[in-house]
């Protein structure tokens, strides 16, 4: 089997959604199995280079043979120039091509993607619900007041969840965004009160459940510190991204606070993730399949954490062909702590890309089980995308067709 061709897609989504673009690959094959794979760059600015990226990419493994995931990773990483210890637009590329072989090989073997990964080791999977400053509904709304944090988190909690992700900085009490300039050096009293406020609020509401704060990475060491100071009297299960991803920067994060610090979606491939695994820095990984490598680098990733006693959860915040995959990971992994459901992954704008709706059911996501990832676009998704297709090969090193 070869592969022939593979189509670049850009998504369109329905009115009515964010600055949300997907880019999505298929890569075809002369046997007629065809595989779907995404580079998990949808939101805010990026989605162009990953497209280009990607069709890039695409000449280099048109005639290899797909079920070769480790030989077309190899090819895509080494003889690329950019891709070796490169970020994440080359990562995100070689991600959804290494996810569509994925896909492939699971529909020739007629297996799902877990069994082809080492067998699953759970049905479901306990999740939080993800991003409740945008409030849990099916629009994305704002959660300003400490009780506009209450009901968010009563409704999640009214649908089974026990687990929680906020991050309290994405709006101010007017609900203006905080930007980086109001979030860096040492935080006033009042941006602080305002925080823990709201931390205070959403233990309320919980009670015991888990409560994980979010950074985004806009907070530095300095103000992630203060922060992570006023939060630690709440029992936070572990706190996100609290500052940029740097080894050294998280370290004193980790130093100063009696909090678990997460971190993955802007770390790319194993050689970037070994040096937090080594120092112990962190107590959850959170690679995001469509920007690490796909499932043949996150499985490795996974597995070195695995190595030093460090839990895992994807980041997930894509179409659900990037929850699909995540969840066959996460099925897989003994090292496996909670699955993120963000709340863009509950709007009919993102559901609508793909013919499978995965979500929860009372606080736990089932595990696919049909042949490679049990998802596919929908023929709204298709027919609405804009799409280039790459069917012949290109030599590393190649100059660019002039066509």
């Amino acid at each position: 089997m070869k592969i022939t061709s593979i189509d670049v897609m850009s998504l369109k989504v329905r009115t009515g959604g964010p600055l949300w673009s997907p880019v999505v690959c298929r890569v075809n094959t002369d046997a007629g199995i065809y595989g779907y794979g995404e580079a998990a760059m949808a939101y805010a600015i990026g989605s162009s280079g990953a497209f280009g990226m990607v069709k890039d990419f695409a000449g280099l493994a048109v005639g290899m043979d797909p079920l070769a995931n480790e030989v077309v990773w190899d090819k895509l990483y080494k003889e690329t120039m950019w891709a070796q210890n490169g970020g994440l637009v080359a990562f995100a590329a070689i991600s959804a091509i290494d996810m569509a072989l994925w896909d492939i090989k699971g529909k020739f073997f007629d297996v799902p993607v877990h069994q082809l990964l080492g067998g699953k080791r759970r049905e479901r999977l306990r999740s939080y619900a993800s991003q409740l400053q945008y409030g849990w509904g099916d629009e994305v709304g704002r959660s300003l007041t400490p009780r506009d944090y209450t009901e968010a988190c009563e409704k999640a909690l009214a649908e089974g969840y026990d687990a929680v992700k906020i991050d309290y900085l994405t709006f101010d009490g007017d609900g203006n965004r905080f930007v980086p300039e109001q979030a860096t050096r040492l935080l006033p009293s009042a941006t602080l009160d305002l925080v823990e406020e709201r931390i205070a609020a959403t233990r309320e509401a919980v009670g015991s459940g888990d409560i994980i704060i979010e950074a985004h990475s806009l907070t530095d060491a300095a103000s992630a510190i203060q922060i992570g100071k006023r939060a630690e009297q709440y029992g936070i299960f572990y706190y996100e991204e609290p500052t940029t991803p740097h080894p050294k920067l998280h370290q004193k994060v980790a130093d100063a606070l009696d909090i678990p610090l997460a971190s993955g979606e802007r770390i790319y491939g194993r050689w970037d993730f070994a040096p937090y695994l080594e120092a112990g820095t962190l107590g959850v990984i959170q690679p995001d399949l469509g920007t690490c490598g796909g499932l043949t680098e996150a499985k490795k990733i996974c597995d070195m954490a695995a190595t030093y006693d460090i839990g895992m959860q994807a980041h997930v915040c894509g179409t659900p062909l990037s929850t699909a995959a995540a969840l066959h990971m996460e099925a897989v992994l003994p090292n496996f702590v909670i699955h993120e459901h963000h709340v863009f992954n509950r709007m009919a704008w993102n559901k609508d890309l793909c013919v499978h709706d995965h979500q929860p059911v009372d606080g736990y996501i089932e595990v696919p089980d049909l042949p490679g990832l049990g998802n596919e676009l929908s023929a709204y998704a298709l027919e609405n995308a804009y799409v280039e297709t790459v069917s012949e090969r290109r030599e590393r090193y190649a100059r660019p067709s002039s066509k």
